[in-house]
């Protein structure tokens, strides 16, 4: 089942109700992430699913209100901790629910888990691993795009951690030196994998760096979906524009820790606690309960579509056929390489 949203076409409705319809739209994206990865809980607690797995709990904001600012032109390159962008994307719930159970109906043939989440019918090119590995990718497609002359932008997430890899300073060079159309959104969530950021860099003002590069580049309050829509609106523009590429620190917090092996000890449990107090979830649901947007039946309402949702893509994940043996070297060799001794 796809989550991409089809344009309304009932009557035209004033400009307050058609704000208020964006925003439950907001609400409703950044509810499925938030459910999915609690679902995703469930199963791994179970064993259901295995491998490695990083959840997105926390910083649903940026995922969707980053994806407000593509078209399905656009390309987008993500990390390891790439569920929320997949679904903020359009990647079917069902689609990356069967690849984490490793089934060959998955988004990658059930060869990629959760950290190898891809589809390039909707230009989502793939999680990555590696720390920075996606920055190099995304420079590529944006180097691709300015060559040809398609009119496009390349958005690459990455955390504060990748900050401090090579691929960064390399890719962020190129990219003002070359003018690409780049659009590059760090995820600024103070811990990359559990050190904190003050112990790591001398400057954390990860924003006022990137400037160095001669690139346009500021922060934004991560917590909040309608923040981070008008700024990756705002920096989508410019780099459409041809004004080269455009950073964003995005300073978010996740609630959960780095992976579920990680035991999440690096982190003062009163702070995390502070945090959740800003959940970009229930923010944003306050703010339209308060505006009367959004009604106690409405909340239930949705909250029952999305777990209907969520059911049907654990039911066929569930169902789905695992690879078969004889295939597994498919697209590891070539042909020829498989058919020798």
């Amino acid at each position: 089942m796809s989550t991409t949203r089809t344009p309304r076409t009932s009557r035209p409705a004033t400009r307050p109700k058609r704000q208020a319809a964006h925003r439950l739209d907001l609400l409703e994206s950044m509810l499925r992430v938030r459910r999915f990865e609690e679902r995703c809980v469930e199963l791994y607690s179970s064993a259901r699913i295995r491998g490695f797995m990083h959840l997105y709990i926390g910083e649903e904001a940026v995922a969707v209100g980053v994806n407000e600012a593509l078209t399905p032109d656009d390309a987008l390159v993500s990390t390891y901790r790439e569920h929320g962008h997949a679904l903020a994307r359009g990647v079917p719930a069902e689609a990356i629910m069967t690849e984490m159970f490793g089934k060959v109906t998955g988004c990658s043939r059930g060869r990629g888990g959760s950290m190898h989440l891809f589809d390039v019918g909707r230009r989502f090119y793939g999680g990555n691993a590696i720390v920075g590995g996606g920055l190099p990718l995304a420079a590529g497609l944006a180097l691709a795009d300015r060559m040809t002359g398609r009119n496009r932008v390349t958005c690459c997430f990455f955390g504060d951690g990748a900050f401090a890899e090579g691929e960064f300073h390399e890719t962020a060079n190129l990219a003002a030196l070359w003018a690409l159309p780049l659009l590059l959104i760090c995820e600024n969530n103070m811990y990359a994998m559990g050190t904190a950021l003050s112990r790591h860099q001398a400057q954390t003002d990860l924003a006022l760096r990137a400037a160095g590069y001669g690139m346009v580049s500021w922060a934004v309050d991560g917590m909040d979906v309608l923040a981070v829509e008008d700024a990756a609106r705002r920096a989508a523009e410019g780099v459409r524009a041809g004004s080269g590429p455009h950073f964003l620190e995005m300073r978010t917090y996740r609630f959960r820790a780095h992976s579920m092996y990680d035991p999440d000890r690096y982190r003062d449990k009163a702070e995390i606690e502070h945090w959740k107090e800003r959940d970009p979830v229930e923010g944003l649901a306050g703010r339209m309960r308060a505006a009367k947007e959004l009604t106690g039946k409405a909340r239930s309402a949705l909250e029952d579509r999305l777990s209907a949702e969520i059911d049907r893509a654990v039911e066929a994940a569930e169902q789905a056929p695992a690879e078969s043996v004889d295939d597994l070297l498919t697209y590891v060799t070539s042909p020829v390489e498989a058919s020798r001794p």
